[in-house]
């Protein structure tokens, strides 16, 4: 293989070249991996190489060594760890550190890369500890190169995601700040090495909080960043604000001495800096100030309601309103007019910040945007008056209602007025204007003075030019969802505009060719759909035969697309369509059963015609979910003809987002159907485990399956049995993923496992209810153990939500009922239950359905405290009629035959005393029914049942008297 060649192929335009030389590295890779690294890291220092080959061969290098799935990256660099000899690594390390010295600066960043990735696995071990006084020795004696290529590396070490080597690099930290503070003085005359100083410090500043802790380092480190702020390199200047907005975030409350004595004035200096970015930066200071006086404020409220210490707080933006809010009023002005929708300016910049200031200040922002307002409003320069109106509408959210209703109440008809204006900008930002009214301070609009001229405002706006469709039409979305009424209402203030604005909208969605504008349209046409009141729920029905025929139409067209750009501007009006199809359906609820047969026939024949890749399944799909929530048991009919694509997607784990959507629909459909989706289980189980046990699929799809094992468990009842100990297998496992003590930084982590632990609740809810409701509780008696082990771990993690609380609650509940002789009333006793629920139950912050399921398990609770363990068996501690008639139901149940017998005769139920109140009843469950199921053929365990309803044959179901062997979910781990 020639090295050369192959390194230079990997860089090549041509997609084919590049792939095949991207091939002869991985094969030689597989061949002989430490040779291979061998070869890669002596190219990357030869200094008679070309600069490309250098290049590609540290990408090789680090490529190696990174992934983004974190499987993935564990496993390469698991692979450097134990299949490389001890003197190989030490051979291609010192290569790599060679490196940094070329006179190649691009050789030497790419070396930088490969250090990083080396870095990643080595430091957290506490290997390489050599890495680091190199890395400052280079800085402090090493040639400009040297300098400038070490910085640069210590930079890229710090930026890293890596959890492992983000805990680790604190005890380094003397170490980096030695080297960046020392290149980012003013006293270094290379630019160059100073920016990449700069530039480290900002990406380390987290890992050196024991040295912000010390003032006196601390006073360097700012004097050395403030003293960049004022370099004549603006790459020097930028890296200075970012530095400052970074320590904003992480040490706010070191920051009152350097707010008074420098960052205050630094800060209006750089925002009016003639650099954009420069002024940017400055700009985005001021939004973390106000961002963390804002976070400040609220853990504060917290804390004073749990009397817990409260966090220091200095009012820097409300002492510098007057000051900073007119530079920034300043700022609005500096638009391009040449900017599109998502580039990100200084005016944005400083339109992002007066947000953020109002809400951080509240009222007292109002007088000095309120002064720009009525000085620049009628300014011949449209840039002042686009500012002037965007400034506006930047304060609607912080201060108190009272004080903007005055003003609101007279700004709408100059508002309205101004989407009129002459400039595009201006109307645009009028309408958004407007939006932000709507949304904030609806109660400032009077439905009788404002709401006609408002629509036809904005319905004008809309048809007038394409840059304004968006804000028109989130300005009417808000509109709809303010003036909507209480749900249910006969009629809300929309009723007398409702046909008008849909004529409108269905004319702007057929006449348009504008792809943005008839998307946004039909958004807006979902709004007034779903917030129709009664009294304009004939015209949603009329609207439906229009929208569908319209969805009709556009499957034939499918055969006359040419190119790429045909194909997405079908599937977009596809699915705009098919989107307002289920708003229509959500809004009539049963009364779509008329067009429910058209519908149907309709999304199939979508999803028989559609391609691959397409993004129109995941909108059909959530229509269908909505169709059968309005059909319920009449969904059934439709089940055999659609299941096949269901299952399709559901086993379709190269697209997660379809796969997702079909997990929640195989909820919808469970519950819609109840009972009658029995016939349909063993396929959608047999998918279910099998997106388990996938490393394809991430981990945010699980806690959805174990929901949807929960759904089907209610759904059939008692026949869940089938599925029992599969299932219960999984929920064990999945219980014992936990987040280890070092990585309790890792929030992904920590949300991924509260996720699943709700995931894990539901299903043991609904399985406890199956089983109680098919008379087959004592199946659970192998399972009850862990299931309160895990609740005393939900109980003792701080990190839990209300719905995993709620969820808590109602499995202690469901047990109780499931077992109302006492069988697991030890359980019941543990003083963490009962506190568990008592906390639960008093949080006012929790809504009332989970204080109501506090309740009722605390009632549960006492109801189980109610019995004693004796030697010889369990018995009632205390007789009443309620616990004498549960002796007896007991009785009566352990005389009864096996599920699969009759009743003798001479053997009926106990009646229940009058007086004798149900607890699950007045919480809302149904009783179960008594009803006898005949055993079905898989229940039996018949193997060739299994197969001829088409399942594979490894079903994990096809072991029916046990846990399948080798059954194993992937649930991730730390």
């Amino acid at each position: 293989m020639d090295v050369n060649q192959v390194l230079t192929g990997t860089l090549s335009p041509d997609a084919s070249i590049r792939s095949a030389a991207e091939q002869q590295l991985s094969q030689a890779a597989e061949a002989d991996f430490p040779g291979y690294l061998i070869t890669l890291s002596r190219e990357l220092a030869n200094e008679q190489a070309q600069s490309q080959v250098r290049i590609a061969a540290g990408l090789a290098l680090k490529n190696s060594f990174s992934a983004r799935d974190f499987a993935r990256l564990r496993e390469v660099q698991n692979r450097w760890l134990t299949q490389i000899d001890p003197q190989i690594k030490q051979q291609v390390k010192d290569f790599s550190i060679q490196t940094l010295g070329s006179t190649d600066s691009r050789a030497g960043q790419s070396s930088a890369q490969f250090i990083a990735s080396i870095a990643a696995i080595e430091l957290p071990r506490e290997q390489w500890p050599e890495l680091m006084p190199a890395l400052v020795e280079n800085v402090g004696s090493g040639t400009d190169q040297k300098k400038q290529s070490s910085l640069t590396t210590i930079g890229f070490i710090c930026e890293t995601e890596d959890t492992d080597l983000r805990d680790s690099l604190a005890q380094h930290s003397n170490a980096i700040l030695t080297a960046v503070v020392q290149g980012a003085r003013k006293e270094e005359p290379n630019n160059d090495i100073r920016n990449a100083a700069i530039s480290a410090l900002g990406d380390s500043l987290e890992f050196v909080r024991t040295n912000f802790e010390n003032e006196g380092e601390r006073n360097y480190i700012m004097q050395v960043i403030c003293e960049a702020t004022q370099a004549d390199d603006s790459r020097i200047q930028q890296g200075s604000y970012g530095c400052l907005n970074r320590i904003m975030g992480l040490y706010y409350d070191k920051m009152r001495f350097y707010m008074e004595k420098a960052l205050f004035g630094l800060t209006i200096q750089g925002m009016r800096s003639d650099e954009d970015d420069v002024a940017k930066l400055a700009v985005e200071f001021w939004c973390t100030v106000c961002e963390e006086e804002i976070s400040i404020e609220d853990d504060n409220a917290q804390a004073q309601a749990e009397g817990t210490e409260l966090r220091p707080y200095f009012n820097f933006a409300r002492v510098a309103t007057q000051e900073v809010v007119p530079v920034l009023l300043e700022l609005l002005a500096k638009q391009d007019e040449d900017a599109t929708d998502d580039e990100y300016n200084v005016s944005r910049a400083a339109y992002q910040c007066v947000q953020l200031w109002a809400q951080a200040v509240g009222s007292q922002v109002v007088p000095p945007i309120l002064s720009f307002v009525e000085g620049n409003l009628r300014s011949e320069d449209w840039h002042y008056r686009d500012a002037a109106v965007s400034a506006f509408g930047a304060m609607m959210e912080g201060p108190d209602e009272k004080v903007l209703d005055p003003l609101v109440k007279q700004a709408l008809p100059v508002l309205i007025g101004m989407m009129s204006d002459q400039s595009v900008h201006v109307k645009d930002s009028a309408a958004y204007a407007l939006g932000r009214i709507c949304e904030a301070v609806s109660e400032s609009i009077d439905p009788r003075e404002h709401l006609q001229p408002l629509i036809t405002a904005l319905f004008g706006g809309l048809t007038s030019h394409p840059k304004m469709a968006s804000s028109c039409c989130w300005a009417l979305m808000n509109l709809a969802d303010r003036f909507a009424g209480e749900p249910g209402c006969q009629t809300n203030a929309l009723s007398q505009h409702f046909q008008a604005s849909v004529q409108h909208l269905l004319q702007v969605t057929e006449q348009t060719q504008d792809n943005q504008l008839r998307t946004a349209a039909y958004e807006v046409l979902n709004a007034f759909v779903t917030n129709a009141a009664n009294d304009s729920v004939q015209m949603v029905a009329s609207l439906s035969d229009v929208i569908i025929d319209r969805l009709e139409k556009t499957i034939p067209m499918q055969s006359q697309v040419v190119s790429v750009e045909d194909r997405l501007t079908l599937e977009e009006i596809q699915t705009s369509l098919t989107s307002v199809v289920m708003a229509i359906i959500q809004r009539l609820e049963k009364e779509i059963l008329p067009q429910s047969d058209r519908i149907m026939q309709l999304l199939l024949s979508l999803l028989s015609n559609l391609g691959g890749k397409s993004s129109v399944p995941d909108t059909i799909f959530a229509c269908i979910g909505a169709l059968a929530n309005a059909l319920e048991d009449g969904f059934e009919k439709y089940m055999q003809p659609f299941s096949p694509y269901l299952l399709n997607a559901l086993n379709n784990q190269e697209e997660p987002q379809l796969c997702a959507m079909a997990i929640g629909l195989v909820s919808d459909i469970t519950r819609a159907l109840e009972g009658k989706v029995r016939p349909f289980c063993d396929p959608f189980m047999n998918s279910l485990l099998n997106n388990l046990r996938s490393t394809t699929l991430g981990n945010q799809f699980k806690p959805a399956i174990l929901q949807c094992f929960g759904d089907i468990a209610q759904a059939i009842g008692g026949e869940f049995e089938t599925y029992l100990s599969v299932v219960a297998q999984v929920l064990q496992q999945a219980a014992g993923i936990s987040v280890q003590s070092e990585n309790t930084n890792n929030f992904e982590m920590l949300d991924y496992v509260v996720s699943l632990r709700e995931g894990i609740m539901d299903a043991w809810g609904g399985i406890i209810m199956a089983m109680r409701a098919g008379n087959k509780a004592n199946l659970l008696e192998p399972y009850i153990e862990s299931i309160f082990q895990l609740l005393q771990t939900v109980y003792q993690d701080p990190n839990r939500t209300e719905a995993l609380l709620r969820s808590s609650m109602g499995v202690v509940g469901d047990i109780s009922e499931a077992f109302p002789a006492g069988n697991y009333s030890t359980y019941f006793r543990h003083e963490w239950l009962t506190a568990m629920c008592r906390e639960t139950r008093a949080n006012k912050e929790f809504t009332p359905r989970t204080q109501e399921t506090a309740r009722w398990a605390r009632e549960q609770i006492k109801r189980q405290a109610g019995y004693e363990l004796t030697p010889s068996k369990r018995r009632l501690a205390v007789s009443t009629p309620a616990n004498r008639w549960i002796l007896a139901q007991r009785k009566y149940q352990e005389a009864r035959p096996p599920p699969w017998g009759g009743v003798p005769s001479d053997i009926e139920p106990p009646p229940a005393p009058a007086n004798m109140v149900d607890r699950r009843a007045t919480a809302g469950l149904q009783e179960p029914s008594n009803e006898r199921l005949e055993p079905s053929p898989l229940l039996a365990g018949d193997m060739r049942a299994l197969i001829g309803i088409g399942l594979a044959k490894d079903c994990p179901f096809a072991n029916r008297s046990g846990t399948p062997p080798g059954l194993q979910c992937d649930f991730g781990s730390d």
